[in-house]
């Protein structure tokens, strides 16, 4: 049975409008702060990291596309008022005031927001700022002023006047743990990782040879951990403002055109605060998947973020958000996920994260000073994605059309290496799966050969012979579909795409050439509101929990 609720009008002025209608089956815990004679609501937003399967460095050209799956490591944002009450002589100030916590790095930072410009003053240390968050709140905010009315921005003024308090913690699948898993003299192994306390803080790189002093670098698994966190912050922001209205989950994928409406907006404002925070446009994928979950993508055009970017030239912020909310985004999204029985793995082999920027910065130049070339091995990228695509397609549809051939191929594939696939399967339905799992095969193999000539060509590290040697044998393990190094390369994470229950056969492999095997998995859900804090401590000494059966 259903409950409704019926709450004070005390309360309602500061809840965020249109509270979620939820389907009876959630189970939702909303938790509320006393404030005076009222009560506001706690935001707990999280949004998923990604492993970018195909696409590296052409989905930054349209019509690239690319597919990229959502993992089950996930950023989380809290979000609630700062102070319990407004002081009286409140409705004079210009600026309030806002905490950003990172327990996870042992940060904290202090601002002032400027209520009319929406400016940030950072009253901490310089070393602490995180720009990913600053933009966020700034283009949240910024967004609920473009599509208020008067009454409402007079109600938005309030809430703001009592400060914000945002809290952000990243799943420890984000960042590499290696190092204190040998400390401690465990093997390297899932069940080690598993052993430490979610959210366990976060150590620094040592610092250059040389005894210069860079600023710290968290050493990360390449998960897309600043797009997950832009995500979540800006979900968060703007569902406690009131701005857009969240589901508490949306099933795997978009369900009814009102939730895609709403999480439009998110990736619009993520989008741009992201951008926007590292100083370039990229393709978007990683904030896409944050947003959206697992999918095929087509970058937008680069021109929707101009009034953004003039923004920061002098252009108002409010009208930049509102101009860029108007813009003809045009990013082009289709829903994928997974052939059923099939498993993501991600490995860590401990060199450490590469910079993205400067790998794309390399291939760009390689592309201007050898056109002819560069376009040939693009060709054939593309032609080699697509192909691979369709295969993984074809696998799902074949699942749907006879599940029990399907799963008869599988599970007979998955305890033999490639090479004994078309001995073991014995009806032609089976022989239809097991041609589709070769042909991904093939696919990505002319896929690992044309990135390495592109990373040789432009003089990079992009399939490394260490990797290379890596994800050989890894494609020659039993029940292995395919193996690659996601996104742009380097020393990264490797993936490996397993069938039925062959997993412990990478993972015992992994292990036995030091490989870490990461306890990421695909989960196609993207951003959601969650019913509490992830670190299951009460988010207030008064906490008031509402269900609904």
């Amino acid at each position: 049975m259903g409950s409704s609720l019926l709450l004070p009008p005390s309360l309602l002025a500061f809840i965020p409008a249109n509270p979620p209608h939820l389907p009876t089956r959630y189970k939702v815990t909303l938790l509320y702060h006393k404030i005076g004679d009222s009560l506001q609501m706690a935001v707990v937003a999280s949004a998923p990291g990604k492993v970018l399967m195909t696409g590296g460095y052409l989905i930054l050209e349209r019509p690239n596309a690319g597919i990229v799956l959502s993992t089950n490591a996930r950023f989380y944002a809290i979000v609630k008022p700062l102070y319990e009450e407004t002081k009286p002589e409140s409705w004079a100030w210009a600026w309030t005031d806002v905490k950003l916590t990172s327990p996870q790095m042992a940060r904290e930072s202090m601002y002032k927001l400027s209520l009319k410009h929406l400016l940030l003053q950072c009253a901490s240390s310089s070393d602490s700022r995180n720009p990913f968050v600053e933009y966020a709140l700034q283009y949240a905010i910024a967004a609920a002023h473009a599509r208020f009315d008067k009454t409402k921005k007079e109600e938005l003024q309030k809430l703001l006047l009592l400060g914000l308090d945002i809290t952000i913690l990243g799943c420890n699948e984000f960042y590499s743990y290696r190092n204190q898993i040998e400390a401690r003299g465990l093997p390297l192994t899932p069940e080690s990782l598993a052993s430490l306390p979610p959210f366990t803080s976060i150590t620094f790189n040592a610092e250059e040879s040389s005894g210069t002093k860079n600023k710290p670098e968290v050493a990360k698994t390449g998960l897309g951990s600043s797009a997950a966190m832009t995500t979540a912050v800006v979900a968060a922001l703007l569902h406690y403002l009131g701005v857009v209205n969240l589901p508490a989950e949306v099933n795997g994928h978009l369900q009814g055109n009102k939730v895609s409406e709403e999480l439009d907006v998110v990736h619009i404002i993520a989008q741009t605060a992201h951008c926007i925070a590292q100083g370039k446009v990229g393709s978007g994928f990683d904030v896409s998947s944050a947003v959206y979950g697992s999918q095929r993508y087509v970058r937008f055009s680069p021109e929707v973020l101009s009034s953004a970017q003039d923004s920061v030239q002098g252009m108002s912020i409010e009208e930049a958000i509102g101009d860029v909310l108007k813009a003809n985004w045009d990013h082009e999204r289709t829903k994928f996920s997974l052939p059923p029985m099939m498993t993501l793995l991600l490995g860590e082999p401990g060199t450490g994260g590469s910079s993205t920027p400067s790998m794309v910065g390399a291939v760009k130049k390689w592309q201007k000073s050898d056109p002819q070339n560069s376009l040939e091995t693009w060709k054939k990228l593309s032609e080699a994605n697509s192909a691979l695509e369709m295969h993984l397609n074809t696998l799902s549809k074949l699942a749907e059309i006879n599940y029990d051939a399907y799963r008869s191929a599988i599970n007979n594939c998955s305890t033999h290496t490639s090479e004994k696939w078309t001995e073991v399967a014995v009806e032609p339905n089976e022989m239809e799966v097991v041609k589709a799992l070769l042909g991904a095969r093939d696919a990505m193999l002319v896929i690992r050969c044309n990135m390495r000539k592109m990373g040789e060509a432009a003089g990079i590290p992009i399939e490394p012979e260490s990797q290379t040697q890596l994800l050989d044998t890894t494609m020659n393990t039993k029940g292995v579909l395919l193996a690659g190094v996601p996104g742009a390369g380097g020393f990264d994470a490797v993936f490996a795409i397993t069938l039925g229950a062959s997993s412990s056969n990478v993972i015992e492999v992994w292990s036995s050439l030091s490989v870490l095997a990461l306890l990421v998995r695909e989960d196609p859900r993207g951003v959601c509101l969650e019913s509490n804090d992830p670190r299951a401590a009460e988010i207030t000494g008064a906490a008031s929990s509402i269900h609904i059966e």
